[in-house]
């Protein structure tokens, strides 16, 4: 796994997880990663401090012993002053994960899940062999391509929806 600092074009700056550099450069090429504030596919790596890891104890150029470096600390900004112990996420996050939460619950409740059969029940609702109603579910990259391209209204949400299970 490698954690890359990502920055998008609006000038967002957050971190991820990656199983691996060629993973993050498939998915940014896909158009899978995305700013988790403004949503653009417009995303790169950013600079970032590496972090070191020693397995000997390090030697000055005057022989002597420095204290061992076990990890380069990361890049760190300064907290906003509204920001206090008990609150300790900054509120522009706090407001876009409330807001995340609102749209989910909005769609669980109005929408029908489908799980991975959303591909074809959007084409039977647009073909008409299926009663058209909202729904949601999951779809490969390639079938949400095709959908789109055959003039079937869908979009991705911002959220991974829960697994219905029996």
């Amino acid at each position: 796994m490698i954690q890359y600092t990502l920055k998008c074009a609006e000038g967002h700056v957050f971190e991820s997880w990656f199983q691996s550099a060629d993973a993050f450069d498939k998915l940014s090429q896909a158009g899978l990663v995305t700013c988790a504030e403004c949503g653009t596919h417009h995303v790169e790596k950013a600079i970032m401090a590496p972090r070191v890891r020693t397995g000997r104890k390090a030697v000055s150029s005057l022989g002597e012993p420095e204290a061992p470096v076990t990890e380069a600390p990361a890049p760190v900004a300064a907290a906003p002053a509204a920001v206090s112990a008990a609150d300790p996420m900054p509120p522009a996050k706090a407001e876009v994960e409330a807001a995340l939460k609102k749209i989910r619950e909005t769609v669980e409740a109005n929408s029908d899940y489908v799980g991975d059969k959303f591909a074809d029940e959007a084409r039977a609702m647009h073909v008409g062999d299926a009663p058209e109603r909202a729904i949601y579910g999951e779809a490969k990259i390639d079938e949400a391509k095709e959908l789109i391209e055959d003039g079937i209204p869908v979009m991705p949400l911002p959220f991974v929806p829960g697994r219905k299970t029996n």
